[in-house]
Protein backbone atom coordinates (compact mmCIF):
# COMPACT_ATOMS: atom_id res chain seq x y z
CA UNK A 1 0.00 0.00 0.00
CA UNK A 2 1.02 2.83 -1.07
CA UNK A 3 1.42 6.47 1.18
CA UNK A 4 -1.99 8.53 1.03
CA UNK A 5 -2.63 12.19 2.44
CA UNK A 6 -5.50 13.93 2.92
CA UNK A 7 -5.15 17.96 2.12
CA UNK A 8 -8.79 19.24 3.77
CA UNK A 9 -10.35 22.67 3.77
CA UNK A 10 -13.28 24.71 2.18
CA UNK A 11 -11.61 25.72 -1.01
CA UNK A 12 -13.71 28.83 -1.19
CA UNK A 13 -12.43 29.51 -3.73
CA UNK A 14 -10.05 27.50 -5.14
CA UNK A 15 -7.05 29.40 -5.27
CA UNK A 16 -3.50 29.28 -7.29
CA UNK A 17 -2.22 28.62 -3.26
CA UNK A 18 -4.01 25.35 -3.09
CA UNK A 19 -3.22 24.74 -6.48
CA UNK A 20 0.74 24.91 -5.84
CA UNK A 21 0.00 22.64 -2.12
CA UNK A 22 -1.99 19.86 -4.27
CA UNK A 23 0.80 19.35 -7.00
CA UNK A 24 3.81 19.68 -4.78
CA UNK A 25 1.37 16.83 -2.43
CA UNK A 26 0.93 15.08 -5.70
CA UNK A 27 4.97 14.13 -6.04
CA UNK A 28 5.27 13.85 -2.02
CA UNK A 29 2.52 10.91 -2.08
CA UNK A 30 1.17 8.54 -3.79
CA UNK A 31 -2.34 9.68 -3.31
CA UNK A 32 -3.64 12.74 -2.31
CA UNK A 33 -7.55 13.67 -1.29
CA UNK A 34 -8.34 17.23 -1.51
CA UNK A 35 -11.08 16.53 0.98
CA UNK A 36 -13.86 19.66 0.59
CA UNK A 37 -15.52 20.22 4.15
CA UNK A 38 -19.46 20.50 3.54
CA UNK A 39 -20.55 22.29 6.66
CA UNK A 40 -17.73 24.65 7.59
CA UNK A 41 -17.37 27.29 10.29
CA UNK A 42 -16.80 29.79 7.61
CA UNK A 43 -19.70 31.33 5.75
CA UNK A 44 -18.98 30.07 2.49
CA UNK A 45 -19.69 31.69 -0.75
CA UNK A 46 -20.37 28.65 -2.91
CA UNK A 47 -22.23 25.42 -1.76
CA UNK A 48 -20.53 22.13 -1.35
CA UNK A 49 -21.49 20.97 -4.59
CA UNK A 50 -19.86 24.10 -6.57
CA UNK A 51 -16.37 24.17 -4.63
CA UNK A 52 -16.21 20.28 -5.41
CA UNK A 53 -17.04 21.21 -9.28
CA UNK A 54 -13.88 24.12 -9.15
CA UNK A 55 -12.13 21.82 -7.59
CA UNK A 56 -11.97 19.46 -9.71
CA UNK A 57 -11.97 21.54 -12.73
CA UNK A 58 -8.95 22.90 -12.20
CA UNK A 59 -6.96 19.82 -10.28
CA UNK A 60 -8.80 16.88 -11.68
CA UNK A 61 -6.42 15.55 -14.06
CA UNK A 62 -3.40 15.24 -11.95
CA UNK A 63 -3.76 11.32 -11.57
CA UNK A 64 -2.73 10.92 -7.92
CA UNK A 65 -5.59 13.68 -6.88
CA UNK A 66 -9.08 12.18 -5.55
CA UNK A 67 -11.63 14.73 -5.10
CA UNK A 68 -14.02 14.50 -2.33
CA UNK A 69 -16.18 15.82 0.47
CA UNK A 70 -16.80 15.24 3.97
CA UNK A 71 -18.35 16.47 7.05
CA UNK A 72 -17.59 16.46 10.85
CA UNK A 73 -14.28 16.17 12.15
CA UNK A 74 -11.37 15.71 9.53
CA UNK A 75 -9.79 13.78 12.25
CA UNK A 76 -13.10 10.95 11.46
CA UNK A 77 -12.83 11.31 7.74
CA UNK A 78 -9.23 10.20 7.79
CA UNK A 79 -9.75 7.42 10.11
CA UNK A 80 -12.44 6.37 7.61
CA UNK A 81 -10.24 6.34 4.92
CA UNK A 82 -7.44 4.36 6.73
CA UNK A 83 -4.70 7.62 6.29
CA UNK A 84 -2.63 9.33 8.98
CA UNK A 85 -1.45 12.38 7.31
CA UNK A 86 -2.95 15.23 7.05
CA UNK A 87 -1.71 18.17 5.13
CA UNK A 88 -2.17 21.91 5.88
CA UNK A 89 -0.48 24.97 4.13
CA UNK A 90 1.04 27.73 6.08
CA UNK A 91 1.12 31.21 4.09
CA UNK A 92 2.37 33.62 6.70
CA UNK A 93 3.29 33.79 10.30
CA UNK A 94 -0.13 34.58 11.23
CA UNK A 95 -1.63 30.89 9.80
CA UNK A 96 1.00 29.34 12.14
CA UNK A 97 -0.98 30.20 15.48
CA UNK A 98 -3.92 28.79 14.00
CA UNK A 99 -2.94 25.97 12.27
CA UNK A 100 -1.09 24.88 15.25
CA UNK A 101 -3.54 24.89 17.61
CA UNK A 102 -5.35 22.59 15.33
CA UNK A 103 -2.98 20.22 14.76
CA UNK A 104 -2.22 19.82 18.43
CA UNK A 105 -5.96 19.59 19.11
CA UNK A 106 -6.42 16.24 15.99
CA UNK A 107 -3.56 14.77 17.75
CA UNK A 108 -4.59 15.02 20.93
CA UNK A 109 -8.27 13.31 19.44
CA UNK A 110 -5.88 10.65 17.76
CA UNK A 111 -2.13 10.49 17.95
CA UNK A 112 -1.96 8.26 14.82
CA UNK A 113 -2.27 11.02 12.75
CA UNK A 114 -0.26 13.76 11.63
CA UNK A 115 0.01 16.74 10.35
CA UNK A 116 2.42 17.75 7.43
CA UNK A 117 3.00 21.83 7.04
CA UNK A 118 3.91 22.69 3.60
CA UNK A 119 4.47 26.31 2.39
CA UNK A 120 3.62 27.56 -0.81
CA UNK A 121 5.72 28.34 -3.29
CA UNK A 122 7.51 32.28 -2.78
CA UNK A 123 3.97 34.54 -5.45
CA UNK A 124 1.34 32.50 -3.76
CA UNK A 125 1.98 33.04 0.37
CA UNK A 126 -0.08 36.70 0.20
CA UNK A 127 -3.13 34.40 -1.34
CA UNK A 128 -6.39 33.35 0.98
CA UNK A 129 -9.78 32.81 -0.29
CA UNK A 130 -11.36 35.71 1.87
CA UNK A 131 -8.91 38.04 0.62
CA UNK A 132 -10.26 36.94 -3.33
CA UNK A 133 -13.91 37.07 -2.21
CA UNK A 134 -13.36 40.95 -0.96
CA UNK A 135 -11.41 42.35 -4.19
CA UNK A 136 -13.52 40.19 -6.32
CA UNK A 137 -16.83 41.90 -4.43
CA UNK A 138 -15.38 45.17 -5.46
CA UNK A 139 -14.73 44.26 -8.99
CA UNK A 140 -11.18 43.97 -9.30
CA UNK A 141 -9.72 40.92 -11.46
CA UNK A 142 -8.38 38.42 -9.69
CA UNK A 143 -7.33 36.27 -12.72
CA UNK A 144 -3.54 36.42 -11.13
CA UNK A 145 -5.17 35.06 -7.83
CA UNK A 146 -7.28 31.68 -9.70
CA UNK A 147 -7.77 29.70 -12.79
CA UNK A 148 -10.07 31.67 -15.37
CA UNK A 149 -12.96 29.09 -15.04
CA UNK A 150 -12.96 30.12 -10.96
CA UNK A 151 -12.59 34.13 -11.65
CA UNK A 152 -15.80 33.43 -13.94
CA UNK A 153 -17.56 32.40 -11.11
CA UNK A 154 -16.46 34.66 -8.79
CA UNK A 155 -17.76 37.14 -11.15
CA UNK A 156 -20.97 35.60 -12.05
CA UNK A 157 -21.47 34.59 -7.98
CA UNK A 158 -21.14 38.23 -6.95
CA UNK A 159 -23.16 40.08 -9.73
CA UNK A 160 -20.14 41.87 -11.13
CA UNK A 161 -20.87 42.67 -14.33
CA UNK A 162 -17.36 43.02 -15.58
CA UNK A 163 -13.94 42.67 -13.94
CA UNK A 164 -11.91 46.50 -13.54
CA UNK A 165 -8.55 47.07 -15.86
CA UNK A 166 -5.41 46.10 -14.27
CA UNK A 167 -3.44 49.10 -13.16
CA UNK A 168 0.08 48.46 -13.22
Amino acid sequence: MGRSAIYPGSFDPITYGHIDLIKRSSHAFDEIIVAVAESTHKNTLFNTQERLAMVREVVGDIKNVRIESFQGLVIDYARSKKINVLIRGLRMISDFEYELQMALTNRRLDNSIETVFLMPSEGLAFLSSKLIKEVVSLGADVTSFVPDSVAERLRKKTGIQKFKEKTG
